[in-house]
């Protein structure tokens, strides 16, 4: 009995990883982009209350937590165009370059739009007096 190293590579179950990459991508960058944007919309609601002339200013860190959710779709669609048929020369070593690629997108985005939602979810309360702690996280 021979150990073939190209069958081994050339796994039937190879497209999974890459698959788990594009769907990692977008699931935890909608994640992060659906949290940053519920916590901005509390500090919307309540700068509308406060300063109705600041509400304007207070969409950006909607229109940033969306944007991040747009990117996690683009790298979903492109990871999920590299993915092959494992009989087409798709092997393991593209699967995992593709999970890894697609858990850095998603990962990246979650954190980021945590960030977005803490942080102006945190200056809300004082951007209604003073606007240079959110012209900062701006």
């Amino acid at each position: 009995m021979s150990y073939d190293l190209k069958t081994a590579e050339a796994a039937a179950y190879a497209p999974f990883f890459g698959y788990m990459g594009a769907a990692s991508a977008q699931i935890f960058t909608v994640l992060g982009a659906a949290y940053g944007t519920a916590k901005s919309a509390v500090g919307i609601c309540s700068m509308g209350v406060m300063r109705p002339e600041l509400i304007m200013k207070s969409v950006i860190p909607v229109i940033m937590a969306g944007i991040i959710g747009i990117y996690g779709l683009v790298v979903a669609m492109v990871l999920k165009g590299k993915v092959m048929a494992s009989s087409d020369g798709y092997n393991l070593n593209k699967g995992f370059a593709h999970l890894a690629a697609g858990l850095t997108c998603g990962l990246c985005g979650l954190g980021a739009g945590y960030a977005i939602g803490i942080t102006f979810r945190r200056n809300d309360s004082h951007s209604h007096f003073s606007l240079k702690s959110w012209d900062f996280t701006v």
